[in-house]
């Protein structure tokens, strides 16, 4: 059993990892770049290790320095959270060398799901639905041109590395397609180092689905219940619920089903995601596999009662699943708000500096926030925008939004500033409310009204 678990991360979710480590008695230790030093992370962990300065290369995302830092302070195991390295093959690869447990699935699955091309062979060849698109990579304009004359318009390209929206284009249309193509080139290379391109059809309109799954080491797979994750910006989630509002009982059993034998077919251990398209008639298709603990899990733990970060834990020491399937029951709805460091009246222009007054709300039966905000501490500008989050939980889904509508109006941030009233008007949004979204609302629809308005 582990004695002492390095957290590889920052922000909310390091908080979150260092809490489940001190309810299950082990020890954590916290590390920190130059810029993080008065982070709350840092105060929380047992230990806490500087790893280099602010720039996330030479710091969080980089693989030496956190070893450096493990091996220092005599960790067993490292939880790499999400971003930075918690996808990265190579270091989980390194993990395994230091005789150091790396929590989250084995490296061979991490390099064949992490990237999107081979992530879709292997799903087709696991009998997964996928979206029509190249055979391969797509290397030069001309065999772009000749994909799309075979799946038509629209399509995406994408980086086969990417993620996050990261070498990302969307061609509406033949004419877009040759700048767009060189566009994404040029960002692939200089994000991932690389030109490796595919291309796909768009399913339009479309909602983007997410099933959690849990895998341990005895080859024991079950599912938490599907998320919807369709409110979206720039493909960037805004808010997220589980479980979704519009799927049929047989379309939702299928779906979780899919993705359980999906993670059986390539020995999937840990917690993991996989996403899928699901069209106006309730086809699914496979988009991606997210083999690391997601942003949005809150929303999964409050409708099912299970910690899905300790149950990461205890799968990464050997033990079997604390749940079978039959024993997982989803119920109510639960909504989970980002609440960003950005000014969206500014073309979401992110922000950072002090914190100078700082209310998030409290009281009440399924309220959730999670944050390393606190009244006086600096924001750095180096990371994500991402600042928090609001999560709401109710048996009824109409109290769940009006929970959360009453959290939103209590959030209060002096000195930078946050997507708050965005996200007010969003959950109120009568076309919210009633689940008539896609993944394209926000940017068609809402942001012409909300900054007409504002």
């Amino acid at each position: 059993m582990f004695e002492k678990v390095l957290v590889a991360n920052r922000g909310e979710i390091a908080v979150r990892i260092i809490r489940a480590l001190r309810e299950m008695g082990i020890g954590s230790v916290a590390v920190y770049s130059e810029a993080d030093r008065s982070a709350l992370h840092t105060v929380l962990a047992d230990e806490a290790v500087c790893i280099g300065p602010a720039k996330s290369l030479d710091s969080y995302a980089n693989p030496i320095a956190i070893l450096s830092a493990a091996s220092v302070s005599g960790a067993d195991a490292i939880h790499p959270g999400y971003g930075f390295l918690s996808e990265r093959a190579d270091f989980a690869d390194l993990c395994e060398e230091m005789n150091i447990e790396f929590i989250g699935p084995s490296s061979k699955v991490i390099e064949v799901m992490g990237n999107k091309q081979n992530a879709r062979d292997t799903m087709k060849a696991a009998g997964v639905p996928i979206t029509p698109g190249s055979d391969g990579l797509v290397t030069s304009v001309e065999e772009a041109q000749a994909v799309a004359d075979i799946i038509g318009y629209p399509l995406m390209i994408k980086a086969s590395d990417g993620g996050g929206g990261k070498g990302m284009r969307r061609v509406l249309s033949a004419d877009q397609l040759e700048s767009l193509f060189i566009q994404a080139q040029n960002e692939t290379q200089s994000i991932y180092g690389n030109t490796d391109l595919y291309m796909e059809r768009i399913v339009d309109p479309a909602k983007h689905i997410e099933v959690q799954i849990l895998a341990d080491k005895l080859g024991n797979v079950i599912h938490l219940g599907e998320r919807d994750c369709s409110l979206q910006r720039n493909n960037q989630k805004v808010i997220e619920f589980a479980p979704s509002l519009t799927l049929t009982e047989a379309v939702r059993e299928e779906l979780c089903q899919t993705a359980v034998d999906a993670a059986a077919a390539i020995g999937y251990e840990s917690a993991g995601t996989i996403e899928f398209l699901v069209d106006k008639d309730q086809n699914f298709y496979f988009m991606e596999m997210n083999t690391r603990l997601q942003v949005e899990h809150p929303v999964t733990e409050m409708v099912t009662g299970i910690d899905i970060v300790q149950e990461q834990i205890n799968i990464a020491q050997g033990l079997p699943l604390s749940v079978k399937q039959e024993d997982v029951k989803v119920e109510g709805l639960a909504i989970e708000c980002r609440l960003n460091a950005e000014n969206p009246k500014e073309n979401f222009m992110p922000s950072s500096g002090p914190i100078d007054h700082l209310i998030f709300p409290s009281g009440g039966l399924g309220l959730r926030v999670e944050s390393a905000l606190y009244q006086g501490y600096y924001l750095p500008p180096f990371y994500d925008s991402m600042a928090g989050k609001i999560i709401t939980h109710h048996k009824d889904p109409e109290k769940a939004f009006r929970l959360m509508q009453r959290a939103l109006y209590e959030v209060s941030v002096e000195g930078i500033h946050t997507n708050v009233e965005l996200l007010q008007a969003l959950i109120e949004h009568p076309d919210v409310q009633a689940d008539n979204v896609d993944t394209k609302w926000i940017e068609n629809v809402f942001m012409k009204e909300w900054l007409e308005e504002n």
